[in-house]
């Protein structure tokens, strides 16, 4: 919420029609002004009657300039925090094989992602910039070497997402965390987040979009109390292809970026992630939670998603 809204919130505001151009993504402003960070109004300069909401005015609030002053230097805090964790080489080789990567995607496509991963649209979509402004919104940073570390994963991460998505009926957040972990046997619905890494608050918007096409059925647990989810014969399918995509692009990836590019930025995330559980990743040991906030006070993850689910309940990449 820093990244596509209060970075742009100077102190004379921002007008809200400007705010996606300057962010290249959509912003939850009824959240934001929901949770005492910015009130949006219109111009007091402007003298129309009724203006368009589109040339009405953000402006951050004493909360939100608070706020602004933790949240700007945290990129920098925690990127240094990560070379001391996982080595400033490995970090290092990180950033020059995303560099590459964003290079050949802002050479090819003359565009500039967003410097996070868009909050998901209808069906769990990915969005990435309008094609009406992709010829202007180029930067000249064309490795984003300047980049935040948090930035330059999310324009990777999301040039795979929409290449999956131009293949897939399913996005890749519902096919990464939902699809991926079911079966035809079936599993509870309350052991869903915990096999995922989403919350249920997610897993629930994922359902919704599987029943209505017909790759999951929803069941009463024969074994007690609670609900089941089966994948159908068409959720199998859709399962088999999401994997089959998945390696397809990667293997286009290495001949697109380069063999050793992709090799060098695989190696360099396996070493962050290791095998995603709680006991089995390195990146666990960022996830403690700060006593007085509220993710204190709920179960802890027992692994991570294998796709963001960035939603308009706030951002967090588990749809929390």
């Amino acid at each position: 919420m820093f990244s596509n809204c209060m970075q742009f919130v100077g102190e004379e505001g921002v007008r809200v029609g400007e705010l996606e151009k300057l962010a290249r993504a959509k912003s939850n402003l009824n959240g934001m002004e929901r949770w005492g960070y910015i009130v949006v109004e219109p111009d007091p300069a402007d003298k129309r009657p009724k203006p368009p909401r589109s040339e009405w005015v953000i402006r951050a609030t004493d909360k939100g300039r608070q706020a602004q002053e933790i949240w700007g230097p945290l990129f920098g805090v925690i990127e240094k925090r990560w070379e001391e964790r996982f080595g400033e080489d490995d970090i290092g080789q990180m950033r020059q094989s995303l560099g590459a990567v964003i290079g050949e995607i802002a050479s090819k496509f003359d565009v500039e992602l967003p410097d996070c991963l868009p909050i998901l649209g209808y069906g769990m979509f990915s969005r990435g910039p309008g094609r009406e402004r992709r010829a202007s919104a180029a930067s000249e940073d064309r490795t984003g070497s300047r980049l935040a570390l948090s930035a330059m994963l999310s324009k990777v991460l999301l040039e795979f997402a929409i290449e999956f998505e131009r293949e897939s009926a399913l996005s890749l957040a519902i096919s990464a965390n939902m699809v991926r972990v079911l079966d035809e046997k079936g599993t509870r619905v309350r052991d869903i987040p915990l096999v995922s890494g989403v919350s249920k608050e997610a897993i629930a918007m994922a359902m919704g979009i599987l029943q209505k096409a017909r790759l999951i059925v929803v069941e009463p647990d024969p074994a007690g109390r609670g609900k089941v989810v089966r994948l159908t014969a068409k959720g199998r399918e859709a399962q088999n292809a999401y994997h089959r995509l998945v390696g397809a692009i990667e293997e286009r990836w290495e001949t697109r970026f380069g063999k050793d590019v992709v090799r060098k930025l695989r190696e360099s995330l396996e070493r962050l992630v290791g095998d995603a559980t709680a006991d089995g990743s390195p990146l666990f040991q960022g996830l403690e939670p700060y006593p007085g906030g509220w993710r204190a006070s709920v179960r802890k993850p027992g692994t991570l998603p294998h796709y963001p689910m960035v939603l308009h309940r706030g951002g967090y990449p588990d749809g929390s």
